[in-house]
């Protein structure tokens, strides 16, 4: 039998034969037959009639969208296996951006629940369960959001919704921490480790002392995989494929099969779904996919369990691991795959180094470069992601205890004017970020100062800044003081400079003159929908903007601290107010139907 993705050409297996046997990895140890996967439907089939809790497939994310790029493959296993799909999402994205309104926080949260309410309906999912988690901005860190969400807390909901919803297969996202949101990464921890731990009676006992749940074993655990996007095609995922870093095995399901329901194929669907994602600027996306077979992709999973256990695979040590990523090792060692730390760490390119000269005059703000006013070397900014229509390079210098920075970007055409109150996400249209840390020692950016600053906004307006992602967010002018921004824009438009002055004592702790570290970096954007498209930086590599790991050294010359320095960290300041559940009347409409209680909580006690 064929093993890999649904196929739906002539003289292939069926769609059913071929996804069963897709998900059954049949080259893994134990009974992974297309037959058993048949046992584990028929079987769960019935719970289903019994429980509506029951789903088959359980999908865990981090935020509305995670599910995504997956509901060609849920699509599949709904309509030709019969399977129910369901999907927890840890926050509903209160802190990402809005390229539709100007809603933010908890109301951008609700809306978020309903666009993935009406997108992953496409997919036959009928459920989806927000654990009311706050989200925030975009980091890399695991650890920092595990104390944001409340690590053990997140765990204890997901597990009762394991043992509530009796899943056969879990699907998360990709645990490994390079290049990837923090919270997808734990989401994927907390799935894994819930995998595991729902079915010991012994984890979590008042779930089933006091609220009469039972422990539950499911059989399959996957994980998001798109190291092999570049292969297209119906053929691609028949074939037995193994994840280069980790060397466990990797199954496809092809997107070119046709839906009886929607009769077009299931990329087509996926499509047309994704595009309902509109605060996430996806209605952005081309309305059609190929009619060329040739070039559907497949969604790849890495296969992490079979039968209820682990797939095992070499284990492949590194030394010197950077911070963040012994600590996913420590957590893959802890979890009992430790395979999956393999080639954790990336190969990171050699960090690149500048000087700033102090200067005896401050430069005269007014985004234009006068004699004499930066003297030191002029660095160019690369492209980092997209290509082509825009160029930079900056120039930095000191004077007293204020850092100077000036952006020149050459640009083809303008981008979206955002009103002067809506500058969060800077990202979304022209803009350039400085990201400053202060000893060169962060793993994460809570203890850096990261600057979005907008050239122009609405109405002819000038330019705007905020402070977003970092150690303290907001407008710039309060959560820096002394902080201040000028920008010279040209008519006809042809790209803009910026020039900006950064007082050094308003970083988050003191600044080591010998290792300060930093990235600038530019977005652009060519359309007016509030989504960008080519990236440069100064140091562009991995997640460039959130990665302190990448940024380069800069030397202050002849720099020296104030006398009463700070000698501590400032604490950082991170959004926590959540969208909840219980002003979702989806979600308690759900809870009714269902009996699952909002937000992953606790069942009501059972009578003594």
């Amino acid at each position: 039998m064929a093993q890999g993705g649904a196929g739906g050409f002539g003289g292939r297996p069926s769609r059913r034969a071929v996804l069963a046997s897709a998900l059954a990895a049949t080259w893994l140890v134990g009974d992974t037959s297309s037959s058993s996967v048949g046992r584990d439907v028929q079987r769960n089939t019935v719970d289903a009639a019994r429980d509506p809790a029951h789903t088959d497939v359980l999908f865990v994310g981090a935020h509305p969208d995670d599910e995504s790029s997956n509901l060609s493959t849920f699509g599949q296993w709904h309509e030709d296996l019969g399977w129910s799909i369901g999907v927890v999402t840890v926050t509903r994205g209160e802190g990402g951006g809005n390229a539709v309104g100007l809603e933010e926080g908890p109301e951008l949260g609700l809306i978020r629940e309903m666009e993935e309410r009406q997108a992953t309906a496409f997919a036959g999912v009928e459920n989806i369960y927000y654990l009311d988690k706050p989200d925030f901005w975009y980091t890399l860190s695991a650890p920092l959001t595990a104390r944001v969400w409340g690590e053990q807390d997140t765990m204890a909901r997901l597990v009762r919704l394991v043992r509530l919803t009796t899943p056969h297969t879990i699907v998360v996202m990709d645990p490994r921490p390079f290049n990837q949101h923090g919270g997808h990464q734990l989401s994927a921890r907390l799935g894994i480790e819930a995998f595991r731990l729902a079915g010991d009676p012994l984890v979590y006992p008042e779930q089933i002392t006091d609220e009469g749940l039972t422990p539950w074993h499911p059989s399959r655990l996957l994980a998001q995989n798109y190291g092999f996007d570049s292969l297209l095609g119906p053929d691609a995922p028949q074939q037995r494929r193994t994840d280069p870093d980790t060397g466990l095995p990797v199954i496809g399901v092809w997107s070119g099969t046709r839906s009886r329901e929607h009769n077009t194929t299931w990329a087509q669907v996926e499509r047309d779904a994704t595009r309902l994602y509109l605060t996430q600027g996806f209605a952005a996306k081309p309305a059609q996919v190929s009619s060329d077979p040739g070039q559907l992709g497949s969604d790849w999973f890495t296969v992490l369990a079979a039968d209820g256990r682990f797939v095992q695979a070499a284990v492949h040590r590194q030394t010197g691991l950077k911070p963040l990523y012994a600590e996913f090792r420590d957590w893959a060692d802890r979890a009992g795959l430790p395979w999956l730390a393999n080639r954790v760490q990336p190969n990171y390119p050699p960090n690149p180094s500048t000087t700033i000269p102090a200067v005896a005059a401050a430069p005269v703000l007014n985004g234009v470069e006068g004699p004499g006013e930066y003297p030191g070397p002029e660095l160019p900014l690369a492209v980092w992601e997209g290509g082509g229509g825009c160029a930079a390079t900056a120039k930095l210098v000191r004077h007293d205890d204020d850092l100077y920075v000036l952006v020149n970007v050459t640009d083809d055409r303008k981008g979206a004017e955002l009103a002067a109150d809506d500058i969060k996400r800077h990202w979304r249209t022209d803009s350039i970020e400085i990201a400053l840390d202060p000893r060169g020692d962060s793993d994460d950016t809570s203890t850096t100062l990261k600057t979005g600053i907008l050239p122009y906004t609405a109405g002819r307006g000038g330019p705007a800044a905020e402070r977003d992602a970092d150690n303290h967010q907001g407008v710039a002018g309060e959560a820096v003081p002394g902080m201040q921004v000028a920008a010279m824009v040209t008519e006809p438009y042809r790209g803009y400079s910026i020039e900006v002055k950064i007082p050094l004592t308003g970083l988050p702790t003191a600044v080591d003159p010998t290792k300060f570290a930093m990235n600038i970096l530019v977005y652009d954007s060519d359309t007016d929908d509030k989504t960008g498209q080519i990236r440069l930086a100064w140091s562009p590599f991995g997640s460039a903007q959130a990665d302190p790991y990448v940024w380069g050294t800069a030397t202050l010359v002849g720099y020296r601290q104030p006398a009463d320095p700070l000698t501590t960290e400032v604490p950082p300041a991170i959004p926590q107010t959540a969208a909840r559940s219980a002003d979702s009347s989806a979600s308690l409409a759900q809870t009714r139907r269902t009996g699952v209680p909002i937000a992953g909580g606790p069942r009501p006690r059972l009578a003594r």
